[in-house]
């Protein structure tokens, strides 16, 4: 049967799945077809100075149906699910939201509720920034409370960072934080959630085949235009084949280097959100393109 068939055309969807495999496509022809406004549920989409590099939907998809919370915020800026939930949160409540990312953490916390974990001092975030640089990840990791190691993706720094950083600042893990956590703003019973189960060989094809496009699209004047205020350590630089091309463009890797670099990085966060997907989201509707 035809997934859309299955959603009533005033049920909230959810759609959710590894970097490449066309979630984005799905949630506009739900919209073409039903109606509904695209929510981004991407941490890294969320920025104005990656369009390409990030794949946002381009402006053609955007002629089609309303997109929000895509390219808004400054690349220098902070930005969190907290952030995420406060903006998302009153959009809810109008045209029927269709919510798509690949960022898990966003759809837990909407579905499950977000601790009110206290903002972390700059000082503590660049004590963290320094020692996850000359230290890594292990470092940081070794000297988190048992519970929350046994709960976070401890193979992704920026969540290993973010749990050492309330440890370190509050006294308090991240997992005892979520143990006050406030009711969900979405409960997944009052949604249709899709999840991208998608086969690994299909998917690193289209990762390989996404990044040329990518370059034939502008992906390194983009970098180019970032190169003057480029600072490895904002969350904007966090998009995949964004230090890549930086590298290329100061002359440390050839561009098949830089390529070759970020397609393999792309192949391992895919394989990290599969993972946490298949982990965080039993209960969703698998979806096979």
């Amino acid at each position: 049967m035809d997934l859309i068939s299955q959603i009533s055309p005033e049920q909230p969807v959810l759609i959710a799945g590894p970097t490449a495999s066309g979630k984005s496509a799905l949630a506009l022809e739900i919209a073409t077809r039903q109606g509904g406004v695209i929510l981004n549920a991407d941490a890294i989409q969320v920025f104005a100075n990656w369009r390409v590099l990030t794949a946002r939907p381009s402006p053609e998809d955007e002629a089609q149906a309303q997109h929000l919370l895509y390219g808004h915020i400054a690349g220098d800026a902070e930005y969190s699910v907290g952030h995420w939930l406060r903006e998302v949160a009153p959009l809810l409540a109008g045209q029927r939201p269709i919510i798509v990312g690949g960022t898990g953490l966003y759809f837990t916390a909407l579905t499950q509720g977000l601790a009110n974990i206290p903002a972390t001092p700059p000082e503590v975030r660049a004590l963290a920034d320094q020692r996850l640089l000359e230290e890594g990840r292990e470092a940081l990791l070794a000297e988190l409370d048992a519970e929350t190691r046994a709960a976070i993706d401890t193979l992704n720094p920026m969540r290993v960072q973010r749990a050492w950083e309330v440890l370190h600042s509050t006294g308090k893990g991240i997992r005892a934080w979520q143990a006050e956590t406030p009711p969900p703003l979405l409960p997944l019973a009052e949604a249709f959630p899709v999840l991208f189960d998608v086969d690994k060989d299909w998917l690193n094809t289209r990762i390989a085949q996404r990044f040329d496009l990518m370059l034939d699209q502008g992906a390194l004047d983009e970098a180019e235009a970032n190169l003057p205020d480029w600072d490895p350590s904002h969350l904007s630089a966090k998009a995949i084949g964004a230090p890549e091309l930086i590298a290329h463009l100061q002359g440390q890797m050839s561009l098949d280097q830089a390529r070759e670099a970020a397609t393999i990085a792309t192949r391992q966060f895919a394989k990290r959100q599969r993972t946490w997907f298949r982990s965080k989201m039993k209960d969703w509707h698998a979806y096979r393109p």
